[in-house]
């Protein structure tokens, strides 16, 4: 009785949007599938999408969402699973179709530091480190790379 008939436009925008479903020990644990999903996101139906493209999409999300939970002394980085590669502060990130994502940065010495891989390599750990001392505030990109994709579906909007 409670099952509501769906339109074609709703079935269409349902397949359209991602999937995600995570629990944690403590319940008021931010997850990234509580938060509003950018839109530039929403846009392309998941099955469209190269695998590089969903996986550079989805690892925005949990980006913006674990700077969201740092404070102002820290900033974001990745920690590399395997070998003695060590850290990498997240300072970019891009992907490169059907199936690259990379990841710019630097090492905790400061020395320019690149990880490109392959989607089905793909393992990332994030981690907090201390900003870096000469910045008064601590860089943020999970949040600019969120608004990247939103600005992203604002010019297709505009171009149709």
């Amino acid at each position: 009785m409670g099952d509501k008939v769906k339109t074609t436009a709703e079935a269409v925008e349902a397949a359209a949007m991602p999937k995600v479903r995570e629990v944690h020990v403590d319940p008021k644990t931010a997850n990234a599938s509580k938060k509003p999903v950018p839109k530039g996101v929403a846009k392309t139906p998941v099955d469209k999408k190269s695998p590089a493209q969903w996986a550079y999409e989805r690892i925005i999300m949990y980006l913006k969402n674990f700077e969201e939970q740092l404070d102002n002394e820290h900033e974001v980085a990745m920690g590399f699973t395997g070998g003695d590669a060590g850290v990498l502060r997240i300072e970019g990130m891009g992907y490169y179709d059907p199936d690259i994502v990379t990841f710019y940065g630097s090492d905790p010495t400061g020395s320019k530091t690149q990880l490109v891989q392959h989607v089905s390599q793909l393992n990332v750990m994030l981690r907090a480190l201390p900003k870096s001392i000469e910045r008064a505030e601590p860089n943020r990109i999970g949040f600019r790379l969120a608004e990247e994709l939103d600005a992203e579906e604002s010019d297709a909007e505009e171009e149709a």
